[in-house]
């Protein structure tokens, strides 16, 4: 039976790992994913979980071990951040090319220079690209469950990717939290063990992700990207059993008083929260505002991000990553994208805040609100928006 624990959230992340049945774990420590890691190697020491934990050199042969183990079959997990994210990104993409399913929990933290190891999403969004499904988790609930979620989608035969669950670096991962933790027949009844759809074999030698000329290179990367759009229906499959299993119920976004909302904050990650707060304050002095928060990153749910935000006149975008020399950030770029149709659509404002942790609070949002209001801002462009409101 599933029991309702006070727990650090790094640690409710290895124990859905471990619940999970994981076969290979390899990683390398970095702040703030280290506890996460940390915890699998008690627990493989110990013997609580039958894997191998390959203490590695860098992030870069973390990344590298676990494809090894992927293709030889196994159920794989490691975790991450910042600079050490940064080092794996030359494997990030071979490993979703090779269509490897695992899992990554990533404890989002600022890169440098200079240094910084507190959260915002610098080190995330430069692997958006890569080729890996990517869900953002607003509390430590929403890590336990959605690891778990991400390895069912993940192996689904349909997909064969990688995955990435966010959390906020400390905000989420440091943090204690009442979480409804599984046991290992709910487990067991929910995530089937893996069933690889290919694995090397000695007795049967080949080759995987070898050299790819003009006439194959464009097809197995539209294949690629065929499979990670449709992951998003898998997802849904994977939301709605798990909710019927367990009651908790997820979606690849979220939305809050937008049937009437004028301003709509757009967020991803734990500001969701504080967001969320503000938004119920507001309301209640009669301010129209209303939030969405996005899950589901990659793919990117357009269609379903329109329908939350509705009929609002002005849509706020909160990005905690500076993208130099564009004209918004990455959240910004595709709600843009969403509205790139269609000769008329929303104001869009786009403010990137709370970088190296910097403090976002419900008199954030609510200055924002007043600003916009103003007009001290103007739509379409991209705004360094200082969240230390006095």
């Amino acid at each position: 039976m599933s029991q309702r624990v006070g727990i650090e959230v790094s640690i409710a992340a290895a124990e859905a790992a471990a619940l999970a049945n994981v076969d290979v774990i390899a990683a390398y420590p970095i702040t703030p994913q280290t506890h996460i890691v940390e915890h699998l190697a008690d627990l493989t020491a110990d013997g609580s979980l039958d894997a191998e934990y390959l203490a590695v050199e860098s992030e870069h042969s973390a990344i590298s071990a676990c494809m090894g183990a992927v293709a030889a079959g196994a159920r794989t997990f490691t975790a991450s951040a910042s600079q050490g994210l940064a080092l794996m990104h030359e494997i990030l993409f071979a490993a979703s090319s090779m269509r490897a399913p695992m899992v990554m929990a990533v404890a989002n933290r600022a890169v440098s220079a200079p240094i910084n190891i507190w959260a915002d999403h610098s080190d995330i969004m430069p692997q958006r690209d890569t080729g890996w499904g990517q869900v953002f988790a607003q509390n430590g609930q929403e890590v336990f469950d959605l690891i778990l979620q991400a390895f069912k989608v993940s192996e689904n035969h349909q997909v064969q990717l990688p995955i990435m669950v966010n959390m906020d670096g400390f905000i989420v991962s440091h943090m204690i939290e009442a979480i409804e933790m599984l046991d290992r027949d709910e487990v067991n009844s929910f995530l089937p063990p893996m069933n690889p759809v290919r694995m090397l074999d000695p007795k049967a030698p080949r080759s995987v992700g070898t050299f790819g000329a003009q006439n194959v290179y464009t097809e197995v990367k539209m294949a690629q990207d065929v499979a990670l759009q449709h992951s998003a229906e898998i997802w849904q499959e994977v939301w709605q059993e798990y909710g019927d299993k367990f009651g908790q119920r997820y979606s690849a976004v979220d939305g809050l008083f937008t049937e009437d909302a004028d301003i709509v904050f757009v967020t991803m990650g734990a500001i969701s929260e504080t967001a969320r707060s503000a938004v119920e304050s507001m309301r209640k002095e009669g301010e129209k505002v209303g939030l969405v928060n996005i899950r589901l990153w990659r793919p990117f749910p357009e269609e379903e991000l329109k329908k939350a935000i509705g009929n609002a006149k002005t849509i706020a975008v909160i990005d905690r990553m500076l993208s130099p020399g564009s004209q918004a950030g990455p959240v910004g770029l595709e709600v843009r994208s969403a509205y790139s149709t269609g000769s008329e659509h929303p104001d869009i404002h786009d403010f990137v805040m709370g970088l190296g942790g910097r403090q976002i609070s419900r008199k954030t949002f609510k200055q924002l609100v007043s600003d916009i209001k103003a007009n001290m801002y103007v739509p379409e462009k991209y705004h360094l928006y200082d969240a230390r409101i006095k």
